[in-house]
């Protein structure tokens, strides 16, 4: 049986400075993302885009996407399997190709999860459980590249 999900947000441009879209180098890309009851997000462009540095662009939200649905997943199967996990971090990555028309897409992302969990007898099987969160991650599975891993497990 399929169940069927529904997500809502809201992005609204602020990058108007009083003349619009009148030329390429008038207008900023700000922008905020909103969703009811959740904190706002300022957004930009990324700045090779002429976004502005400070604020989350969507190849920055891409990768967190990614990466937070993994751990979701993860600590879900850990919990599951006994293992107790005591701190995740993860400094995930991208590859963007541009093509020479301006448009681009992602060739690859590597989660590079750190794992700390709370006894060696279950080092190998936290680490397996990296492949299992992968199959299960809703947006690991809605994209056309790959989503590779090099984990760390570290026990204390």
């Amino acid at each position: 049986m399929n169940k069927d999900h529904h997500y809502k947000i809201t992005v609204q441009w602020t990058g108007n400075q009083g003349s619009g879209t009148s030329s390429y180098r008038d207008y900023e890309r700000s922008h905020i993302i909103s969703a009811e009851n959740k904190a706002i997000i300022e957004g930009s462009s990324d700045p090779a885009f002429r976004g502005d540095k400070t604020k989350h662009n969507p190849e920055d939200m891409l990768l967190s996407s990614l990466s937070s649905c993994h751990m979701l997943w993860y600590l879900h199967f850990c919990s599951e399997a006994g293992i107790i996990v005591t701190d995740y971090r993860d400094e995930a990555t991208g590859i963007m190709a541009e093509t020479a028309n301006g448009s681009g897409h992602f060739t690859e992302v590597t989660l590079h999860p750190i794992v700390t969990i709370s006894e060696e007898s279950m080092k190998e099987k936290a680490e397996e459980l990296h492949h299992k969160a992968n199959k299960f991650c809703f947006i690991a599975n809605s994209v056309n590249f790959p989503v590779k891993h090099i984990p760390t497990t570290l026990v204390m």
